[in-house]
């Protein structure tokens, strides 16, 4: 672990203020929030304006959350990042995921068109930072102007979110269950 959770006792102010409007009070505590926000409120004034963002995709955006969940799920598994595809996979199945949906994800094999569609979208932004003109044709079919935007960012947000917990060595949280 590089970074580490924010001890409960230096929990101040600034860490309030950083998530208050985000969470309720009750979950404003390093038990509550797990460990990776509070690792991040290491640097409250980033916290804020990362979970705002975040917090827009995962509360306000136009894609669907089914549709949300397989990306995020992609983007775990091609980043190899355990904590980010724990807390997902039961996001994943509140969002109507299947198990044999969550199998697929990790193979990239899932059969229908827009769901192989979104995993090509994460797989191209992975590796190559563009979606092919084939892959955003067949999103295009599925998805309007506003659904597609946010859809990138999605992936692009859960990638960034992916490389800072591997990087500070986020560790998953007690309470979750490993699956893969």
């Amino acid at each position: 672990m590089r970074v580490a959770p924010l001890p409960a006792d230096q929990w101040g102010d600034a860490v309030d203020a950083a998530l208050s409007g985000l969470m309720p009070a009750e979950r404003r505590n390093p038990e509550a929030t797990g460990n990776l926000v509070a690792t991040l409120v290491r640097h409250p004034k980033l916290t804020r304006a990362f979970l705002r963002f975040n917090f827009h995709l995962l509360y306000g955006s136009t894609l669907p959350a089914r549709l949300r969940e397989l990306a995020v799920l992609r983007v775990a598994h091609l980043s190899r990042c355990e904590y980010e595809w724990q807390h997902h996979v039961s996001m994943g199945r509140d969002a109507g995921l299947s198990d044999d949906d969550i199998d697929g994800i990790s193979r990239g094999e899932l059969a229908d068109d827009l769901d192989r569609a979104v995993l090509a979208a994460v797989d191209e932004l992975h590796h190559d930072s563009v979606v092919s003109d084939a892959t955003w044709a067949a999103l295009a079919g599925h998805l309007d102007e506003r659904q597609l935007m946010d859809l990138v960012f999605t992936i692009g947000c859960y990638g960034s979110l992916a490389m800072a917990i591997n990087t500070f060595g986020v560790e998953p949280d007690s309470n979750m269950e490993a699956e893969r």
